[in-house]
């Protein structure tokens, strides 16, 4: 559900205001005016404007034309403010570019959507048509940012916390609350930033933009986002590529544990299929659930230096820690049956610099408010503690409680969404998308965060779409595999008839193998 690039202590905190496409700043409030375009009562509209800086520049901006798409906040509130989402068109980098573009739907959500253009560039996207960009609504660069630099510097000493101690829960609270209260002191009507809304904003983009038809590609969150486009505003949709799905309908807190569950039986899985791995590591299943236990009942603490670089810390390593270190791709697919192994041996910098990666935080990157307007509205109204325990219970037999009482990245949530307190929009959003819109279902066999059953459920109620599987690639499949990226070029060319015979024979990569 979460974007890939989410901490595992998600929540939300405060707001920061930025003007559209400005530089940015962590730590710079300013106030949401009245109306943030021509009036209170505006119709949407594109406004051409300066790209984006980001504090790394993004090469593919400098050729970008860029704006800003102004919308309603709330479309069922008449004479309420308008808002600003940042747009950027990337030309086509083939001469004779294809008459339809692409717009992409980030995952998240909250994530920031421009820091993914690379990887969209690197894959091909803008080979042939245009690419456009839209940071969703409260992202990064929009107005208004809901950024939460709070949530950002306790995600950063959570590291050395116990994951699912209740002592733990209280500064995430904490957090939580004082930037509910911000974005309501400053006239956020927090319960308008939902997946429908995001729909409509980019049906007003498209016909801001004047285009009569486009294609659309999302992953994660952004599948969820594309599907309800597609059910909500069909018009003009030429195709739609999902990437890691997560569909409406099942986008709900107890399926974090079946997604993580199938995610880590298709790394196990693979390793028992290459001799090498089975004979070094023969029963990595056993030992997971070894080391989740002895660490749950005696946590290590201890100092690390993070992967990427950054100042020594301390870090606390429960079960609970363990998992969501599997599920956030802290640890590469390839190096977990190493890692499990060493683990057991009393070798644990592998491990213990994962975890403290998360105390390099990016304050004010990520718009926690929008996640948990979405998680709150619409994933876990309907569920209860218990669904939750007992959907960890049944893929993680064995394992203690005290982790699977909390979900896979969105721990307290419960909790946190009784502060958030945001409409329940489960009725509206949790539906089933019936199209014969041509689809592209895109799936990687190790994807922790949004399981092959939420593929499979999906693609039955789109009539006109194909399904294919990669083998031994995670969460967002195109930008890690060739394959894929042939596979989505060719669909764009001939959405009823993709290419994917390069996926015959494609085998998982080979696991890290440690001496003795």
């Amino acid at each position: 559900m979460a974007k890939l690039s989410i901490s595992a202590s998600a929540a939300a905190a405060a707001l920061v205001c930025l003007t559209a496409f400005g530089t940015t700043s962590s730590s710079a409030a300013a106030p949401l005016a009245p109306s943030a375009g021509r009036g209170p009562t505006a119709a949407p509209r594109f406004v051409p404007g300066p790209c984006p800086k980001p504090p790394e520049p993004i090469e593919a901006l400098g050729a970008a034309k860029c704006g800003f798409l102004e919308v309603p906040e709330n479309r069922a509130r008449a004479g309420g403010r308008t808002i600003e989402l940042p747009v950027a068109v990337l030309p086509a980098a083939q001469a004779e570019p294809g008459q339809d573009p692409v717009v992409f739907m980030a995952g998240g959500p909250g994530a920031d959507t421009f820091d993914d253009i690379p990887f969209l560039v690197d894959s091909g996207l803008n080979g042939n048509r245009d690419l456009i960009i839209m940071g969703q609504r409260g992202n990064l660069y929009a107005r208004p940012n809901l950024a939460c630099p709070e949530v950002d510097r306790y995600n950063a000493t959570a590291v050395g916390l116990r994951y699912d101690a209740p002592a733990s829960a209280k500064p995430l609270l904490d957090a939580l609350k004082q930037c509910h209260d911000r974005l309501a002191a400053d006239g956020i009507d927090l319960g308008a930033y939902n997946t429908t809304e995001n729909a409509a904003d980019f049906a007003d983009l498209r016909t801001a933009l004047g285009i009569g038809q486009w294609n659309v590609y999302g992953y994660s969150y952004g599948t969820n986002l594309a599907l309800t486009y597609l059910r909500e505003h069909p018009e003009g949709i030429r195709a739609v590529a999902l990437d890691s799905l997560a569909p409406p309908k099942e986008t709900v807190l107890p399926v974090t544990w079946s997604s993580a569950r199938q995610g880590i039986e298709g790394i196990l899985d693979a390793c028992a299929a290459q001799p090498r791995c089975k004979s070094r590591y023969p029963d990595v299943d056993r030992t997971l659930t070894e080391q989740v236990r002895t660490l749950e009942a005696k946590p290590l603490v201890l100092n690390a230096k993070p992967a990427k670089g950054g100042d020594t810390v301390e870090v606390d390593i429960d079960g609970g820690a363990l998992l969501n270190l599997l599920v956030a791709n802290a640890i590469k697919p390839v190096d977990l049956p190493a890692a499990l192994d060493e683990l057991g041996r009393g070798r644990t910098e592998r491990v213990a610099r994962a975890r403290a990666a998360d105390s390099v935080q990016n304050v004010g990157a990520v718009a926690h408010g929008l996640i948990e307007s979405v998680a709150c509205g619409e994933w876990v109204p309907g569920s209860s503690p218990s669904d939750l325990l007992g959907a960890g219970r049944a893929a993680f037999p064995g394992w203690p409680d005290t982790v699977l009482a909390q979900a896979p990245q969105l721990p307290f949530q419960y909790e946190a969404c009784r502060i958030w307190s945001v409409p329940d929009r489960t009725a509206t959003q949790r539906v089933a998308t019936e199209s014969a819109v041509p689809a592209l279902v895109i799936h990687g066999t190790f994807d922790t965060k949004t399981g092959a059953s939420l593929s499979k459920d999906a693609a039955r109620t789109l009539s006109r779409s194909t399904s294919v599987v990669i083998p031994g690639v995670g969460h967002w499949v195109v930008p890690q595999s060739p394959c894929a990226q042939r596979v989505l070029a060719s669909f764009l060319a001939r959405p009823t008839e993709p290419d994917t015979g390069c996926v015959a024979g494609l085998t998982p990569q080979p696991f890290t193998i440690v001496p003795k």
